[in-house]
């Protein structure tokens, strides 16, 4: 969920500083990932939109391929669900080491890892059995090869290491938390699309006109997006825009004051295509 953060500023620390310092993988999960218990309005409705839109653009749409990477991943699991069916291998990612131990935790059943069975067996509900749960959980565990550390701040967010484009790279509620401003969302864009091979995909899960959100006691900076500004920031970045729908929510403000949530589907353009002016409108 956090790939690095220029946003949010407290005394003499940089944003980056104040989630490693302030962020709680536990607080997080109680707010947001407590499925079916209706911890918060609009929060299960939320996750349903994000897990069905999942499903629908890997299992009927046939987006595909060989390697997908997540970007900012957080300490979650739950967007990797139906991409488990669908690509040969996962890398998973996060700014901060805390998240990468609790989704480590999960990968190697340990006791103290969050549970995340009532999502996986909704998700498993979708494919037309909800009692294959638990074969769908060790196959996203033999499908995610790698958690890493990344910086979408930076031009290479997995920088030293290189990273072969994949043939998609999701990315949910993580560009926003990254970036101060309009522009520097632009720059984030831009270097995680750097990360698509041509004629890959692109899916973003985006939090629409937010300007901060809660994990556990702390307040982080969320730069405020609407769906036309990232459209045109997707395009610019050199891709076609496939769908894009949005849920209106009801959050309380104690949460966050997001107003939408937005899933977005972008196929890059062919070197060839851009170069001739051919990509689509």
């Amino acid at each position: 969920m956090f790939c690095g953060l220029q946003g949010t500023m407290e005394g003499d620390f940089t944003g980056k500083e104040m989630y490693h310092l302030n962020f709680d993988p536990k607080g997080y999960f109680n707010m947001y990932k407590s499925f079916g218990l209706s911890v918060s309005p609009g929060n299960d409705e939320r996750l349903r939109f994000i897990l069905e839109r999942l499903h629908k653009t890997f299992a009927l749409d046939g987006i595909r391929g060989d390697t997908l990477i997540d970007i900012g991943s957080g300490p979650s699991i739950y967007q990797l669900l139906s991409a488990c069916e669908s690509f040969k291998e996962i890398i998973a990612s996060d700014l901060l080491e805390k998240n990468r131990e609790e989704m480590q935790k999960w990968l190697k059943k340990d006791p103290e890892a969050f549970d995340w069975t009532p999502m996986v067996k909704y998700v498993c509900q979708l494919e037309g059995d909800r009692e294959t749960w638990p074969e769908k959980q060790e196959k996203l565990r033999r499908t995610v090869k790698q958690v890493l550390k990344c910086d979408v701040t930076l031009a290479n967010p997995f920088h030293p290491l290189v990273v072969p484009p994949a043939d998609c790279v999701l990315s949910s509620c993580c560009l926003e938390g990254a970036s101060k401003d309009f522009p520097a969302y632009r720059s984030a864009l831009k270097n995680v699309a750097s990360l698509v091979k041509p004629g890959g995909h692109l899916i973003l899960v985006i939090p629409l006109e937010a300007t901060y959100y809660m994990a556990g006691q702390s307040k982080f900076s969320d730069c405020f997006v609407k769906p036309e500004m990232v459209k045109v920031a997707v395009k610019e970045v050199g891709f076609d825009i496939v769908c894009f729908e949005n849920l209106n929510v009801d959050f309380p403000v104690a949460l966050s004051d997001v107003k939408a949530f937005g899933f977005l589907v972008a196929q890059k353009c062919n070197k060839a295509e851009v170069a001739t002016g051919k990509a689509k409108e």
